[in-house]
Order: C-alpha cells, then sequence, then structure tokens
C-alpha cells in the first residue's frame, strides 16, 4: 500500500487503507459477495451506520467508500457538532451535483432534537449519512432514523488481524530508518495482547514508542504503555453485557467464569454497589436457600461500608457462595405468573371468606363467613380458583 507521509502526521494517518483491497479485518462485510463490499463496488449510495469496538475500521471505511462513489465527504463528530454544522453541510450539498456524505462519528452523542433536525436530510437524499458508534444502535439512534440506514456490524479484530496491522506500521516506520527497527517475538506477542483487538490504539502505541526511544523493545514499548487500559463504557452496551454474563455464569453455576466477569467489572471500575444489588436480586431469583438473601445483603452492606479496593473480596467471597447454592427459579416463576394473571384479569372480587369483618353489616353479608385459619379450600378469586403457580418439584 501506499505511505502517506505528512510531516507530524500520526503513524495511523499515514497507513490507513485508501482501498478495500489494503483493508484489514471485517471479512464478513467486506469479503467477496459480502453487502459492504457490494455496496462499494456497486457505487450503492445508502445511508449506514457503522457499529462496533474502538479501532476496528469505522472511519476507514468511511472514507473508502466515499472515495469510491467520488462524494464529497464531511467528517463531524457528534461530541462537538451541532446544528450549524449540519445547516453548513447541507447547504454544501445542495449546490453541487455530486453526491454528500456525512461521516458522523460517535452519532450517539447526538441527541433526539439534534437527530431529528438530521432526519428530513437524510430522508430526502440530500445528504446519505454514514454514523458511526461502539454503543447500540438499537438505543442510541432514534427509531426514524435508523429506519433509514443499513447497519452494518463491526467485529473486534482478531490477532492474526492485529499482527498484520503491526507489521504494516512497522514497515512503515522503516522505510526511512537506518538502522532498521527490529520487533522481537516476545514485543509483538504483548502488542497483540495490549491490543485488545483495537488497531488504532495499538498503532498509537508503537508511534509514540518510536518516537520516544528510536526502537521497539519490549521494555520500552512496556514504558510507553504504563498501564493497560480496559474497554468499559458504564452506560453502555459492554456495561449490560458484563452483568449479564456475571449473572447467567452464577446461574449456570460456574464459579470460574462468574469470577472472571466478576474481575472485569471491578477492573473497570464499575460501581460495586451496582455489582452488590443484582447479587440480592439473584439470590431470591434464582437461589433455592432463604440464606442466600442474607449473604447477598450481607456482601452490599459490607461492599457499603468498606468500599474499592477491599471491597472487591466481598464481592468474590458473595459471588463463589451464590454461584454454588442450588438454583431455584420456581418462587420467582410463581410471582411472574400471578403478577401475569393481575394485568390480565385486573380487580378480580375477593372471596368473601377471606375478606375483613370488622362491621355486623359486613358479617351479616358474608363477609369472614367460614374462614378456617388452616383451610385447604381454593383461596383464590372464583375465575381463576383452579390456578396453582409455585410448581412442586418434579
Amino acid at each position: 500500500m501506499n505511505v502517506v507521509n505528512l510531516p507530524h502526521s500520526p503513524l495511523a494517518s499515514k497507513i490507513r487503507p485508501q482501498k478495500l483491497s489494503e483493508f484489514i479485518g471485517q471479512k464478513h462485510l467486506v469479503g467477496k459477495d459480502q453487502p459492504l463490499r457490494l455496496a462499494i463496488d456497486n457505487k450503492k449510495l445508502i445511508s449506514m451506520v457503522f457499529w462496533g469496538p474502538p479501532g476496528t475500521g469505522k472511519t476507514t471505511l468511511g472514507k473508502i467508500y466515499a472515495q469510491k462513489l467520488k462524494a464529497n465527504l464531511f467528517e463531524l463528530s457528534a461530541v462537538s457538532a451541532g446544528k450549524n454544522d449540519i445547516k453548513k453541510v447541507v447547504e454544501s450539498a445542495k449546490k453541487t451535483e455530486l453526491p454528500t456524505i456525512l461521516f458522523l462519528d460517535e452519532i450517539h452523542r447526538f441527541n433526539k432534537a439534534q437527530q431529528d433536525f438530521l432526519l428530513p436530510f437524510v430522508e430526502t437524499g440530500i445528504i446519505t449519512l454514514i454514523g458511526a458508534t461502539t454503543e447500540n444502535p438499537s438505543f442510541e439512534i432514534i427509531s426514524p432514523l435508523l429506519s433509514r440506514c443499513r447497519v452494518f456490524i463491526l467485529k473486534e479484530l482478531t490477532d492474526q488481524e492485529i499482527s498484520q496491522i503491526i507489521s504494516r506500521a512497522v514497515a512503515a516506520l522503516n522505510q526511512n530508518q537506518k538502522p532498521k527497527l527490529i520487533l522481537k517475538k516476545e514485543a509483538l506477542e504483548w502488542l497483540i495482547l495490549v491490543a485488545n483487538g483495537d488497531a488504532r490504539q495499538v498503532i498509537s502505541i508503537i508511534d509514540n514508542c518510536y518516537h520516544l526511544y528510536h526502537q521497539l523493545s519490549l521494555e520500552n514499548l512496556k514504558k510507553t504503555v504504563q498501564s493497560r487500559p480496559i474497554r468499559f463504557d458504564k452506560q453502555g452496551d459492554e456495561h449490560y453485557n458484563l452483568i449479564s454474563s456475571f449473572i447467567k455464569c452464577m446461574r449456570a453455576s460456574n464459579v470460574d467464569a462468574a469470577l472472571y466477569y466478576l474481575a472485569r467489572m471491578v477492573e473497570s471500575g464499575q460501581d460495586p454497589k451496582f455489582i452488590a444489588r443484582r447479587m440480592v436480586v439473584f439470590a431470591s431469583e434464582d437461589v433455592a436457600s432463604p440464606t442466600a438473601l442474607v449473604v447477598a445483603n450481607a456482601v452490599f452492606r459490607a461492599v457499603e461500608t468498606v468500599g474499592y479496593p477491599e471491597c472487591q473480596e466481598n464481592l468474590a467471597a458473595g459471588t463463589v457462595y451464590l454461584a454454588q447454592a442450588p438454583k431455584d427459579r420456581r418462587a420467582y416463576d410463581a410471582y411472574m405468573a400471578a403478577l401475569a394473571d393481575v394485568k390480565q384479569f385486573g380487580n378480580l372480587p375477593i372471596p368473601l371468606n377471606l375478606r375483613n369483618a370488622p362491621t355486623k353489616l359486613m358479617k351479616e353479608i358474608g363477609y369472614s363467613k367460614g374462614y378456617e385459619m388452616y383451610s385447604k379450600a381454593p383461596l383464590l378469586p372464583e375465575k381463576i380458583a383452579s390456578k396453582k403457580y409455585f410448581l412442586d418439584k418434579k
């Protein structure tokens, strides 16, 4: 590929692919006969949303698409852009016969009013929108706008793909380097690990290390990074994926997996009270022993009192107990079935024998008549008298 050698340009910009044949990763989108490749090769003008983790090629694919269609490309970030910026793009689009593509990075940062403002220009085709987001578009993009876009889901890059990108970055640095940079196996393996599937991150590490030390030894690479960042957005998709995985692993009595996802959340800075609250709920929903609720409440209280870093030990101990405890969802399922009947049938008449009779009149009309403390008679409203919510174990 051609390396762009603009002075002071970041390495990521210099080695950015200019066409699909240079692009690494996302074979499910840009491989032979795959949807995004077909759209690009056939020069099909469609609005789209790229959803995926950082550093997986969203911006690069947008640029390749615009270049192939010979379109005017405007790049904005929803973090800093507003209605006036959109207006300028629209005014420019109206003055040309060429297609106008707006690449809107972090589109999830646009609020509903801003997205509503954008909608008619996408709807009428004045601009073709490419939105890029790390968040689930189902929750972050208004339905009318999302319905006019094709959603392409980008995947985290594989170790092999990251290795290819590292080789490309080192080769670009070596174009004007004497003696040539050498990246040893242990340094390559460490870079792949720390990349976490993020091409932009690993290229930046290499670039920074080169400019600081003029070599790419493992020691210098580690000094450049200092600490390995873990991707996590407390309000985003990863937030829900992690807590969901944590709960499901405890439900499956898989202690090791539950502890792993707990460690992920703790290391990422998740509020320990959020985790403990979910454990309290889990103790009633899924665990047979009522002692589980006592343990979960004790964990929550300990977390409130102790805080990080020590409270991670309380969370771990509670996780092990809840994961190993016998599971039984009958109480939860029974309540949900009863709740469904309440919603379906509304306020069914309560049987007379269950009604309180504090006055003479109430006694005369049958309130509390025939009530027995340990009665085996049906006590549900007449319409659902035969219902059984809590099922005996088979």
